[in-house]
């Protein structure tokens, strides 16, 4: 008897979790090893069970499912298959760089493709630095082909007018409630009504980093990075303000900011 395709599943969103695990149990050679609510649970539970596959929602709060491969170490990455609303730039570099992605509300019969494509490249191991190497590459196009959509500008209220930000000015980004705290380099503060992950996808990645699930920090801003027990980080801004970096986000500063 065939072993069972022992799966990890990640996604914010809980009725769209569900319904992915629900129609997986519908399969009778898959196993579900571990459901994660956000990037950070996603890359703990797939380092711990090990599973032959992860379907990865792309876009989740904090670390997104890119962000999750990126953390991932190379050895212990598993075949990965991305859960997406549709989205033409991911399609596109998913299909080029021969990425497997579903699209919501996932279907059946497609859901049933990608667990057989998988179970045949488990098959080939000598097939895996190779995967690894297309979601990487698959990673580069995405952001590549975003870029030029990311934010130059933010309009924020100040009093009965309505300013018009330059998002190089901003420091960081705190979420407050239902609103966000826009600090700038000259120390001057914002509020605007909105959900840090819709901002954070409208960010260039390359600029702005998160330091904890309501923080965006501009790296550009960043003056010191000092360490803290257990492994963590407090990171200085131009504008000296002081923020906590969170264990996970800290191991992304290490790994993205912290290397010559």
């Amino acid at each position: 008897m065939t072993a069972k395709l022992r799966i990890v599943i990640a996604d914010d969103e809980r009725p769209a979790r569900s319904f992915l695990a629900a129609m997986l149990r519908t399969f009778d050679d898959v196993e579900i090893v571990g459901e994660a609510q956000n990037g950070a649970e996603a890359v703990e539970i797939i380092e711990r069970e090990k599973p032959d596959l992860a379907l990865l929602d792309l876009q989740m709060p904090e670390i997104d499912g890119l962000g999750v491969v990126r953390l991932l170490r190379k050895n212990m990455t598993p075949l990965i298959g991305f859960v997406t609303a549709y989205d033409e730039y991911a399609v596109r570099a998913f299909e080029v760089n021969a990425v497997d992605y579903l699209l919501k509300p996932v279907d059946r019969a497609r859901l049933r493709e990608t667990l057989n494509r998988a179970q045949e490249r488990l098959e080939h191991e000598d097939l895996r630095a190779e995967q690894v190497s297309h979601l990487h590459s698959a990673a580069a196009d995405y952001e590549a082909a975003t870029r030029a959509f990311y934010l130059e500008r933010m309009p924020v209220r100040e009093r009965n007018e309505i300013i018009l930000l330059p998002v190089r000015q901003i420091a960081s980004v705190v979420a407050d409630g239902e609103l966000l705290r826009i600090s700038t380099v000259n120390n001057e503060h914002h509020s605007i009504n909105y959900r840090l992950k819709d901002l954070e996808a409208r960010l260039d990645p390359a600029l702005f980093v998160r330091l904890a699930r309501g923080t965006i920090v501009n790296v550009e801003m960043i003056v010191r990075v000092s360490p803290m027990p257990g492994g963590t980080f407090v990171v200085t801004l131009k504008n000296n303000q002081q923020l906590q970096a969170s264990r996970l986000q800290s191991r992304v500063l290490r790994e993205g900011l912290l290397r010559i």
